[in-house]
């Protein structure tokens, strides 16, 4: 806030401004070349962001400090003058330093001028507000709650652990470095920089290295903010010093802090509920509205800053209960999640690396320091948070790795011991500078090993799929719906609802639109840039339908309560599959849902779309690392939008023939089954012949009795038995789910068996195929039209076939064997 109020009153305010954006624009574009010159050695882009910028700042003017005592009047007269411009000489390390740009004389005096570090200072100042409040933002708050057990407990061993060790080390750390202060204080601030985790820095490093939506991934992003969350607790005593309050004035000011952090978040929930009911016929908020909610948070943290308190929870917790459904959280996450992870972070974490002055570590001294300090965080780290691991039964590798992650610093940390400084809780400059070249050293030393271990656990962490045949129906369900237009999306939506079966069952639902991009459009721009376009209401790569589905899913969200995330892929056909098959991997998505290329007109009857859509489908079939189901939508009952919430009860079939896929299918079934308002009945054809030889359940006998007869020539009879034993036990026994067998004898009597319940159920799930030459279908293909969908599926989706209720077929994941630019088989 010092620095704020220096930078308001500055009588030289334009040239800096300018030095400033400056500095800025170069920072901007160094950071992304060292971004794309480090990524190939492993090394991630948040600590690229740090090395660029390892400045030779903090050094007291005319006072050299050599390992030896330093007369402490002389100290504390050149703190308190460097106080207020501690920054004020600052020459740049690797780029910008003494062996680089800054040589040359006029770039020196261009780029390094008095005030500009202030400027820094305020910026890191808001872009603390605005990282922290996206972070909360983008939180998997059902994650953190669901295991807030784990997180909590390997959090507070390495956070206990370090602050042993920090608490050891500080008589021999306040001597060596001369501290001018209370010994408490500098074991609290030690307590800080060993115990501390920078969440933001392990946000990004673990969506960098491809493993944040993984479990272990959300474990150590929820690890890491409860390690934060404690360090700003330990922040709470050094702000107290600043304007020196009494006890009871400081437990009054923590309660107005309470109320304050309350009060804006119900604030926010009226504006955004406001906001969305404002722009109904609207895609996004306008800018101005936009401004206004980060505004609210700016005027909030500002206020609890000026207060004395750190505002970094308080920016945490504004932004993770922020009404994540509607337009307004929307367009924060669009517009807000670009303009960090491109302007923002490389700013913020470059200051982190502009704060270290590597140059004090001229002894050996002070090189043991170092060497002593970063060996017991990273000590502290390992034993606290592999003994955490121990206790929870994670395994030895998978503790080493977290324990590694748990030791990124380089953010609250650094926020303690500027305040520390400023606040003339610890007056000594050495202390400061070498602690803070500690800090972004030990996270430049942890970040390679991060990123050589996650290649390494790469077997452990990648994206592995587990069929739903072998799934629990209890574990979370993570699914990828795609939807071309508006059309499909209430049968999308209610698919979705209709999955998550029983209420307790976690589900994260994503919905993508998938827009073509026309020819004649460069294909060479960026994501990001079409959804500036899109943010500018141009009409261009969505147009209304964009509108449309947004208010479907708003309206969903609004009634059920259930978030989900939307993304948005404007991609040519031909490579559309290859954008929908990398998201489900990036988002580990047990299931794709991709709508039929056909859709029904008002007559009933399914008229073919664009052929670039069956296109995809069929290559999204074949090199799709999860399973996928193409829906045939016949509008899937009338309350399907509101599955969850409607009083209808909606019957669903699933048709049971054999092979893999069939088995999927009655795997995902198990999910609909416990849904309260789905009436699931499992309809297994068999062959005529087999009359009495029971190959199926047989719904007579009793239950320790329910054997079936299996062939040893028959290895997938033997599999399909199996599943539906265990399905027939814990299923139709109790009474959850319906049982019928059908006996045909050829594909004439099953089509004919089909036409019967063709009004009865509001959707059909069955497998696409795998039954090799079935009986039981024989003569259904003879005018096979899509054979993408399987021979009973193209029959229920073929013009011919009179149903009422959408069909929903489903292709277990397989490896396939087929040529990339072979025809679909």
């Amino acid at each position: 806030m010092n620095e704020t109020r220096r930078v308001a009153c500055n009588d030289e305010l334009f040239n800096p401004v300018l030095t400033t954006g400056a500095q800025i624009s170069c920072i901007l574009v160094i950071s992304h070349f060292f971004q794309l010159v480090f990524k190939p050695l492993g090394l991630p882009g948040p600590l690229a962001h740090i090395l660029k910028f390892n400045m030779d700042s903090y050094v007291f003017p005319n006072l050299a400090y050599n390992g030896d005592a330093v007369d402490q009047n002389k100290l504390l007269k050149s703190s308190q003058k460097m106080i207020n411009i501690n920054l004020s000489k600052q020459e740049a390390g690797v780029v910008l330093g003494r062996s680089g740009l800054s040589q040359i004389g006029g770039v020196k005096k261009f780029f390094f001028q008095t005030f500009t570090a202030d400027y820094y200072e305020t910026m890191a100042l808001y872009a603390r507000f605005v990282i922290m409040f996206l972070i909360g933002l983008e939180m998997d708050v059902p994650y953190l709650m669901r295991n807030s057990r784990p997180a909590s407990i390997i959090a507070c061993g390495s956070s206990i652990m370090c602050t042993i060790f920090a608490a050891a080390i500080t008589p021999f750390i306040y001597q060596e470095t001369a501290v001018h202060g209370s010994m408490f204080m500098t074991a609290l601030m030690l307590i800080v920089i060993l115990a501390n985790t920078a969440s933001p820095i392990v946000i990004c490093l673990a969506a960098d290295l491809k493993f944040a939506t993984s479990d272990f991934g959300r474990m150590a992003i929820s690890s890491s903010l409860i390690s934060d969350m404690y360090a700003v607790s330990v922040l709470i005593f050094f702000s107290r010093n600043k304007y020196k309050y009494t006890f009871m004035i400081w437990i009054l000011l923590c309660f107005v802090y309470f109320i304050i952090v309350v009060a804006v978040i119900v604030l926010n929930m009226y504006v955004a509920n406001w906001l969305n009911r404002r722009n109904r016929n609207q895609k996004y908020l306008k800018n101005f509205e936009f401004s206004l909610i980060l505004g609210i948070v700016i005027v909030t943290a500002l206020a609890i800053e000026s207060m004395g308190f750190s505002s970094i929870i308080a920016c945490l917790l504004i932004g993770s209960m922020f009404p994540r459904g509607g337009k307004t959280a929307r367009t924060l996450l669009i517009k807000l999640t670009y303009s960090v992870h491109n302007f923002v972070l490389p700013i913020y974490f470059g200051f982190a690396g502009f704060r270290a002055d590597v140059t004090v570590i001229n002894t050996w001294r002070n090189f043991l320091l170092v060497v002593i300090v970063i060996l017991l965080s990273i000590g502290g780290k390992i034993t606290g948070t592999v003994a955490a691991c121990h206790y929870l039964k994670i395994p030895l590798h998978e503790g080493v790795l977290l324990a590694f992650l748990m030791n990124l610093k380089g953010h609250v940390d650094l926020v303690t011991l500027t305040v520390g400084l400023q606040n003339k809780v610890v007056l000594s400059q050495i202390f400061y500078s070498l602690m803070t070249s500690i800090i972004v050293i030990n996270s430049v030393i942890s970040g390679p090993l991060i990123a050589f271990m996650v290649k390494r656990e790469h077997d452990t962490l990648s994206y592995k799929h587990i069929a739903f045949e072998a799934k629990n129906p209890e574990s979370e369900l993570r699914m990828l719906a795609c939807v071309h237009g508006p059309h499909p999306v209430a049968t999308m939506v209610g698919l979705i609802a209709a999955s998550k079966g029983s209420a307790n069952v976690a589900i994260t639902p994503y919905l993508m639109h998938l827009i073509e991009l026309p020819e004649k459009t460069n294909t060479n721009l960026m994501y990001h840039q079409r959804e500036d376009e899109e943010l500018s209401d141009e009409e261009d790569y969505g147009g209304n339908d964009v509108l449309e589905i947004n208010d479907a899913v708003d309206i969903f969200s609004a009634e059920t309560g259930m978030v989900i995330h939307q993304l948005k892929v404007v991609s040519p056909f031909a490579s559309m599959h290859e954008d929908v098959c990398d998201c489900a991997e990036d988002v580990r998505a047990s299931i794709i849902f991709l709508p039929f290329h056909k859709h029904q007109r008002i007559d009933g009857k399914l008229e073919n779309g664009k052929e670039g859509i069956r296109t995809t489908n069929q290559k999204v079939l074949r090199h799709a690392q999860c399973s996928v189901a193409i829906l045939v939508d016949r509008g899937l009952t009338a309350g399907n939008s509101r599955a969850s919430g409607s009083e209808s009860l909606q019957h669903v079939a699933t048709l049971f023939f054999g092979g893999p896929d069939d088995r999927e299918a009655l795997g995902f079934s198990k999910r609909l089954g416990t849904h309260h308002h789905i009436n699931l009945t499992i309809i297994r054809f068999l062959q005529g012949s087999t009359r009495g030889h029971s190959v199926g359940v047989n719904v007579a006998h009793k239950e320790d009795d329910v054997l079936m007869a299996i062939s040893d020539r028959d290895m997938e009879n033997e599999a399909d038995n199996i599943v539906l034993t265990d399905f027939y036990n814990r299923y139709v026994t109790s009474g959850q789910v319906g049982y019928v067998e059908k006996c045909v004898e050829n594909g004439a009597e099953t089509a004919s068996a089909l036409r019967d319940m063709a009004d009865m159920y509001s959707l059909f799930i069955t497998g696409k195929g795998g039954r090799k030459h079935s009986p039981l279908t024989t003569g259904m293909s003879d005018w096979e039209e899509c054979p993408e969908l399987g021979t009973v599926g193209d029959f229920m989706a073929s013009s011919d076939f009179d149903i009422s209720g959408s069909v929903l077929i489903i292709q277990q994941h397989r490896v396939s064997t087929i040529d990339d630019d072979d025809p679909y088989e």
